[in-house]
């Protein structure tokens, strides 16, 4: 067993590298899953998601691909691995949309026993819109807040309430976030198909995080769960299969790491 070396970029399997280390070493867990769309969660089967009325496909990457009895065990086996190396209490906060939050929150909840305090829905006023003509524009997604222990265990869970008030203008912070898609100058250095705006990952860090302490993103993409840990002096891990969005997070780490020495 080996310990996660803080502020890395891990490149691999995340499931092959967390096995590598040993029990709660870690903070917090904060991770964007694969939403499993590429496995015919969308209209276009073994594709991906597409549209009515264009040959467009919104996602057919590899990574994304499972069967459903595949992505359902998968899931269990990333988020079983990801309660073992949590310390206990800690936060855990997964993003999903329609296609995979409800097994995600149902693994949580049933399967691993965890005790889940929140779903956060994050609302995209800017948001793509719905070309199809047959159901309702697709503009939110959620984030399950669990605490890693069952729920009679469950205690002194971080929650920053006065900071979550202050970043709300001084009233209680709802579980309702009106924050826009992902802005261009974000995407400098490349896209990533489900990179989340700055906004959001800095929001959770700040209000379900204390500094110093070391937070995992186990799907780490474009890097973006990195840079608001370092804006607010957190310590972070990421692990990234993919070669090209590690390249991807580590120039956005350099440019922003930069950008505040100058």
């Amino acid at each position: 067993m080996t310990l996660p070396s803080p502020n890395t970029i891990v490149e691999g399997d995340c499931l092959e590298v967390m096995r590598q280390w040993p029990d709660a070493c870690v903070d917090h867990c904060i991770a964007d899953p694969p939403f499993g769309i590429a496995s015919g969660g969308g209209r276009r089967g073994k594709r991906g998601l597409g549209w009515a009325f264009s040959s467009h496909v919104t996602m057919e990457e590899t990574w994304d691909r499972f069967s459903k009895d595949d992505f359902f065990q998968f899931n269990v086996a990333w988020l079983s691995e990801v309660c073992r190396v949590v310390k206990p209490n800690g936060n855990i906060l997964v993003f999903g949309t329609f296609h995979n939050i409800y097994q995600l929150g149902f693994i949580l909840q049933n399967v691993l026993d965890r005790r889940v305090l929140n779903s956060i829905v994050w609302f995209k006023p800017n948001a793509q819109p719905n070309i199809t003509a047959r159901t309702l524009t697709e503009s939110t997604e959620q984030i399950v807040w669990a605490v890693n222990n069952p729920p009679g265990k469950a205690k002194k869970w971080t929650f920053n309430y006065w900071q979550a008030k202050e970043l709300a203008g001084g009233k209680q912070m709802r579980n309702l976030w009106e924050i826009p898609y992902t802005p261009a100058s974000e995407r400098t250095f490349g896209k990533h198909p489900s990179q989340k705006p700055l906004a959001v990952a800095e929001r959770l860090v700040i209000i379900a995080t204390n500094p110093g302490e070391l937070v995992l993103d186990p799907f780490a993409g474009s890097g973006t769960l990195a840079l608001a840990a370092e804006r607010h002096g957190r310590r972070w891990v990421l692990i990234e299969s993919e070669p090209d969005y590690v390249e991807m997070a580590q120039q956005r780490l350099t440019a922003a790491r930069t950008c505040e020495a100058g």
